[in-house]
């Protein structure tokens, strides 16, 4: 296998808006994050990945920009990413920006000229359509609104947003768009950042006739199956490669909604020259009842998809659009602590590269608010007020939004007991989580046994272990409920990775093709882990990582 720096790194993202706020408007901003630089550098990560920090008048939490080449007023000024970069870059770090193409804001000097006129000459860098007997032109669905049409008084004509009705989608078909967002990317590669995060890039070549989705799919699936992947998307992947990708020794990776491993394979195979690797959901999009043998048997087919393809993966459990994942896949109350740090062995030892979500390394929790007033996240307020005003009783939609609500992942980063969790001196943009007296980043310091060191040692150990990065994969239990158990195997090395997925204790028979091996505990999230013999008891969230060397003869020493 080809060896890459963005295959052997750990990315670390940072959502701006709730990391350190630096001058007390209660908004985190690019100075909070240079002066916790040291803090994520000594975590033992290798790449940032920045959420949007472009202007924008924020609809959508800057996912709306209104200027690729400014920066949000509320984060700073372009002097402050400089700086940012360049001490990034002191420090070994590199940078990476999330690439926000498929919509802008309908504040962007590019949608304002389109919606002045029909003949205007950037009409057709958005998506515009008649009404069709008098309604929208197809019964697609937007992510955050009941439709994805919104009617333009002055023009007389429907435009489309998959998104907010502020965030029109360009027209990825006019070759004159795809110049203005090329010239843009170079933009910034060219000041020297390290490559992109694509918001949604499979989502940028509609089909062609714009037409409706089946009956059956709506509103369950918005119409996602007829706008993801149209087989146009790969040659625009391919000339934005060719283009700009290929000019610089860069990382990027797609968000692509609506894939299996055969679509990642036409995103990420080496000989594609599209990207470098994706972003799935099929692991964050399970049920909520923790299901471990389908968790297993999707990372296992990812895997051999992508290896066959000669793809690469992305493996991540959290990020600023799910809730937090010692909430959603551990248990966040009595062992939130033993199952924070499982869930940090199974990411960092995954075939694939990994993402820590802020907070993460603190095993930070969902945020339960008590009312919707206290909620950010323009999704949730849709369709809270959409349900409400069909019925529905506030209490019961409120409660059934909350468990994925993206503000759990939204709320201020915790550094101290200090009031506002030491995040601003001002009044938040989104309240802070109550119990962050108790789960902070001091108290973690000052604690050897904390998630925040596990984090630091396990990151050292995948940096000293080639077979965590390009080892081969192979699941041992595929259909146990509670245990999950594989082989990570590089160059005659094996490495052993055990979790207990359960609130009980269980135990486990040594494999017998590991009975005649020498077994070195490297890692584990319980002091005294050590067992000998053929049988292992795990505790509750147990998690264990060994080398298993072959002994010399048949004898076996455990």
């Amino acid at each position: 296998m080809e060896r890459n720096w963005w295959k052997e790194a750990v990315v670390y993202q940072v959502y701006p808006r709730s990391f350190l706020d630096a001058n007390g408007d209660g908004i985190g901003d690019l100075r909070g994050i240079i002066r916790k630089l040291d803090y994520i550098k000594e975590l033992g990560v290798d790449v940032i990945w920045l959420n949007p920090v472009y202007q924008s008048p924020n609809d959508d939490n800057g996912y709306d920009i209104s200027n690729y080449y400014q920066i949000m007023d509320d984060f700073g000024t372009m002097a402050d990413f400089d700086e940012l970069l360049a001490e990034a870059h002191r420090r070994g770090l590199r940078l990476v920006m999330d690439l926000v193409v498929n919509h802008t804001s309908d504040e962007h000097p590019w949608f304002r000229e389109s919606r002045s006129s029909r003949d205007n000459p950037k009409r057709d860098y958005y998506i515009w359509r008649p009404a069709r007997n008098g309604r929208e032109p197809n019964n697609w669905r937007s992510f955050f609104t009941q439709s994805a049409w919104e009617w333009d008084e002055t023009t007389g004509e429907y435009y489309l947003h998959l998104f907010s009705k502020k965030q029109p989608d360009l027209n990825w078909e006019n070759p004159e768009v795809r110049r203005e967002i090329y010239r843009m990317m170079r933009w910034w590669l060219d000041k020297g950042i390290d490559g992109f995060r694509m918001d949604v890039i499979n989502f940028l070549a509609k089909p062609a006739g714009l037409p409706d989705a089946p009956p059956a799919d709506q509103p369950s699936v918005f119409g996602g199956p007829l706008y993801a992947n149209q087989p146009g998307i790969h040659p625009y992947l391919q000339e934005m490669h060719r283009e700009v990708l290929s000019r610089y020794d860069i990382m990027t990776v797609g968000e692509t909604g609506f894939v299996a491993p055969e679509h990642g394979v036409l995103y990420t195979g080496a000989d594609r020259r599209e990207l470098n690797m994706v972003f799935h959901f099929e692991i964050v999009d399970t049920p909520a009842q923790l299901d471990l043998p389908l968790l297993k048997a999707i990372w296992g087919k990812w895997y051999h998809g992508l290896k066959e393809g000669k793809g690469w993966n992305s493996i991540y459990l959290n990020n600023h659009d799910q809730p937090r994942q010692v909430s959603r896949f551990g248990n966040d109350r009595q062992y939130r602590v033993e199952s924070a740090k499982l869930l940090a062995t199974l990411t960092l030892t995954l075939p694939g590269t990994p993402y820590i979500y802020q907070g993460e390394e603190l095993g930070m929790t969902n945020v339960c608010f008590e009312t919707i007033d206290d909620y950010r996240d323009i999704e949730m307020l849709n369709r809270y007020a959409e349900q409400v005003a069909a019925g529905r009783d506030p209490q019961t939609v409120l409660a059934g939004l909350r468990p994925k609500c993206r503000d759990n992942s939204r709320t201020p980063l915790q550094w101290d007991d200090s009031p506002q969790a030491g995040f601003t001196s001002g009044e938040p943009w989104i309240k802070v989580n109550p119990n962050y007296p108790a789960i902070n980043a001091a108290a973690a310091e000052a604690d050897p046994g904390s998630v925040l060191h596990y984090y630091r040692k396990l990151l050292r150990l995948r940096k000293q272990t080639p077979a965590l990065v390009y080892g081969d994969y192979r699941c041992l239990d595929e259909a146990d409920p509670f245990i999950y158990s594989y082989l990570r195997t590089l160059d005659g090395e094996r490495f052993w990775v055990l979790l207990n997925f359960s609130d009980q204790p269980q135990t486990v028979a040594l494999p017998d093709e590991l009975r005649h091996s020498r077994r070195e505990l490297l890692l584990a999230n319980y002091p005294e882990a050590e067992n000998c013999g053929a049988v292992l008891p795990l505790r509750p969230w147990e998690a264990r990582l060994y080398r298993m060397a072959m002994e010399s003869g048949s004898a076996e020493r455990a």
